[in-house]
């Protein structure tokens, strides 16, 4: 399940997905939260959610959650939906407040403890957001959540930067796949989004379990997610998941080439061409490394060097040349 713990529609997926869960009689199921960001610019040092809510371009921003009803209105009916889910009456968070510690928490407690352990950490947070109306941006109210959730060593490992680089990874491995929303549970290549019913959610379950993706080495995965990225725009995430293959595989020519385009999306210039003109040096009939080494000579603005290298492979490939 990939979530923020400051989205609501996530506490009541929570819920719902327990709910799902209870008559399920198949394979064993366990439940796994990833990081997810509904409001990545939030600030570091919390602001109160009465101030952030008298902006008007926030109240516009938050329009897009329920077409057709004012901000305020889509409060009261989440809260609603909350106190029949049995979250309580007294709903709401008082603070805008930067998730990215709670997900390191949240992650710590999953490798730490596995899925119960993560699963009280999960619900110790989401309960002090929402119901408690605490700052769990403050790392003394994470630590008094994992203590309380039976993690005496979570303030510790928190305070330590333990999850740091697994979270940022994991929300780029997110976009990668394309999670867009909180909640969005995702089974093998299967996604459903939002936070559904009950028995939609044991729907989905049963068809995605019914239908096991092969799983592909870790290598090819990340590889696969990393070139994801890239076609999403991202090039620096597309590098800072390629960082761990060119560690452990610098030879391997998909890598660097990989490396190369998103070196050259991300206008670092001179890598890019530095790692084409290895690649073009070592196979000289690879009409697209050809290709992007000329791409890259001219926005260096060296036209003539480029030049050969763009005939060379429209040569070996009529269709660049027509990409012009």
């Amino acid at each position: 399940m990939w979530a923020d713990v400051v989205c609501a529609w996530a506490y009541i997926g929570k819920r719902r997905l327990a709910q799902a869960l209870e008559g399920w009689d198949g394979e064993p199921v366990e439940v796994v939260w990833r990081p997810f960001r509904i409001d990545p610019m939030a600030p570091t040092q919390a602001e109160p959610m009465e101030e952030v809510l008298r902006d008007p371009v926030v109240d516009a921003a938050l329009q897009g959650c329920a077409p057709g009803m004012t901000p305020a209105e889509n409060r009261v009916r989440v809260s609603e939906i909350a106190a029949a889910e049995g979250l309580g009456s007294r709903w709401g968070a008082a603070w805008r407040a930067s998730s990215h510690d709670a997900h390191r928490l949240i992650a710590l407690a999953y490798q730490e403890g596995g899925s119960a352990l993560q699963d009280a950490v999960l619900e110790g947070v989401l309960r002090a957001h929402f119901v408690e109306q605490r700052d769990i941006s403050l790392k003394e109210t994470l630590q008094e959540i994992a203590a309380a959730a039976g993690f005496s060593e979570g303030g510790r490992l928190l305070g330590e930067g333990g999850a740091e680089e697994y979270v940022r990874e994991t929300l780029l491995r997110g976009k990668a796949i394309g999670v867009t929303t909180s909640p969005t549970l995702v089974i093998g290549g299967e996604a459903l989004a939002g936070a559904h019913a009950p028995e939609v959610i044991a729907q989905f379950v049963a068809r995605a379990v019914a239908e096991p993706r092969r799983e592909l080495p870790t290598e090819v995965e990340r590889l696969r997610l990393a070139q994801a990225l890239l076609d999403k725009g991202d090039p620096l995430g597309c590098l800072t998941l390629l960082g761990k293959l060119m560690a452990e595989h610098p030879e391997e020519r998909s890598v660097r080439l990989l490396a190369a385009r998103a070196h050259y999306h991300s206008a670092q210039l001179s890598r890019a061409r530095s790692g084409l003109e290895t690649l073009v040096a070592e196979i000289p009939d690879d009409a697209y490394a050809r290709l992007m080494l000329g791409r890259v000579l001219e926005r260096q603005g060296k036209g003539e060097e480029a030049a050969p290298h763009l005939r060379i492979a429209a040569a070996m490939n009529p269709e660049y040349g027509k990409a012009g």
